[in-house]
């Protein structure tokens, strides 16, 4: 599906003014993150976005760089500083996707931009999630985010794929607000944020990551 040219207009129009009127936050959270953990203040990580291109994702860096006697990262649950808790809990680690928005990459409204090592682990209908650009928040994210089960979030973002409209995305923008004032499903039991997605086979091992 092609992007309606309404919908890139109005994803610049937004995200032209976030910066403008946020621009302090966003100068605010850069120094208490170079202050707590230094350079890099960003999180840059390459995703999958619309037809499954390839893009950098930002994010405003949350984690330390800790390792092990054997020089392997630390678990997440010990890199995570109070800060980035905070930044997570408040989905303001996200901020900087605005500049993805800006370059065409993401829009406001869509499926979460996932992991690389997932576009061979979808089925033939979950990878119809990339029939859209992805986006900062979407359809799943305001009906449970990271408390659901990958099946019923894809099942959400494959429906978000059929049932897109300008007054869709309008609804999950201001049910997004609600959602982050009342912290829901930021965190999966047991997990800073959700489980590896190992794919539609029972046998695969389910590992843990931070997305």
């Amino acid at each position: 599906m092609e992007m309606p040219i309404s919908k890139r207009v109005l994803d610049l129009l937004f995200s032209l003014i976030v910066l403008i009127f946020l621009s302090p936050l966003f100068i605010l959270i850069s120094i208490l993150i170079l202050l707590t953990l230094g350079k890099p203040i960003l999180f840059r990580q390459t995703r999958p976005g619309y037809k499954s291109r390839l893009f950098k994702i930002f994010k405003f860096r949350t984690m330390h760089n800790g390792v092990d006697q054997t020089g392997n990262p630390l678990p997440d649950e010990k890199r995570i500083t109070s800060l980035g808790r905070t930044l997570r809990s408040l989905s303001l680690d996200e901020l900087p996707e605005v500049f993805n928005i800006l370059r065409g990459e993401m829009s406001w409204v869509g499926p979460r931009p996932l992991l690389v090592e997932y576009l061979d682990r979808y089925s033939s209908e979950q990878i119809r999630r990339h029939d859209v650009l992805p986006g900062l928040t979407g359809w799943a994210q305001v009906n449970g985010r990271n408390a659901l089960t990958w099946e019923e979030k894809f099942a959400l973002d494959v429906w978000y794929v059929d049932h897109w409209s300008l007054w869709l995305d309008i609804k999950i923008f201001f049910m997004t607000i609600w959602k982050v004032l009342t912290r829901e499903g930021i965190n999966q039991a047991g997990h800073i944020s959700a489980e590896v997605f190992m794919g539609n086979n029972e046998d695969n091992a389910v590992k843990k990551i931070s997305n």
